[in-house]
């Protein structure tokens, strides 16, 4: 009898701390929902910096069709987005469906977004969270893009160059005054240079972001592949 007791009261504690853990997670999942998503309500923005020649040498090999940004002129950094995010996470999709971009703004973009599906899914996922209607989202990106100088080494790259992650954000710490550690961050591949990611308050300032930095490469050399025509 004693037995049976301990077991059934056992099983009761069981199930009241599941309760309450779900009960906690539910809690947590509402807190989120109150901003999760919602346009404008995020807490900095992400300028994610593309190496284009990485981009097209993966491309390639994965045999797609080919991409547009990786034929006619050289590209070298080119603007993958600007993301809005949270300290923790980020929203996306923020309207469904997108208001309409307009194709005018879409030609405007190409010298820094060389590529109208790019356009349209980055309007999509993640200029519909910044709050802003679409051609001032594109217009912030035009600045925020303005705003980061882009190292000369980085500039011509005719030959393929090895480098460390750290020697690439150093460049742009170098490059642009004001920004630090805590505040750009690299991304790779198994073994090329992928992206450079800075992260910017909503009026466009440096600004540290400890989880983009979390992610940064920890390769100790990546490749960067030539400027096509290099």
């Amino acid at each position: 009898m004693f037995h049976s007791r301990l077991h059934l009261f056992s099983r009761l504690v069981i199930s009241l701390t599941l309760a309450a853990g779900l009960a906690l997670l539910a809690g947590s999942a509402n807190a989120q929902d109150k901003r999760q998503n919602a346009p404008g309500e995020f807490d900095f923005y992400v300028l994610s910096l593309s190496w284009s020649p990485s981009f097209c040498e993966e491309a390639a090999e994965r045999g797609g069709r080919s991409q547009i940004q990786c034929s006619g002129r050289p590209y070298a950094f080119v603007v993958h987005g600007l993301w809005p995010q949270y300290e923790n996470g980020f929203p996306e999709y923020c309207q469904r469906p997108a208001p309409r971009l307009n194709r005018s703004i879409v030609s405007s973009m190409l010298d820094l977004m060389p590529a109208p599906g790019l356009i349209f899914n980055e309007w999509d996922k993640h200029g519909t969270c910044s709050g802003l209607e679409g051609r001032s989202y594109f217009e912030t990106i035009r600045k925020a893009r303005a705003a980061i100088k882009i190292p000369a080494e980085y500039l011509d790259l005719s030959q393929a160059k090895t480098v460390a992650p750290a020697e690439v954000e150093e460049a742009f710490i170098k490059a642009n005054p004001g920004l630090s550690n805590a505040a750009v961050s690299v991304t790779c591949n198994r073994t090329r240079l992928s992206e450079v990611r800075i992260c910017l308050s909503k009026d466009l300032q440096f600004r540290a972001c400890d989880e983009i930095e979390r992610r940064t490469c920890r390769r100790d050399q990546v490749t960067m592949p030539p400027i096509r025509g290099g």
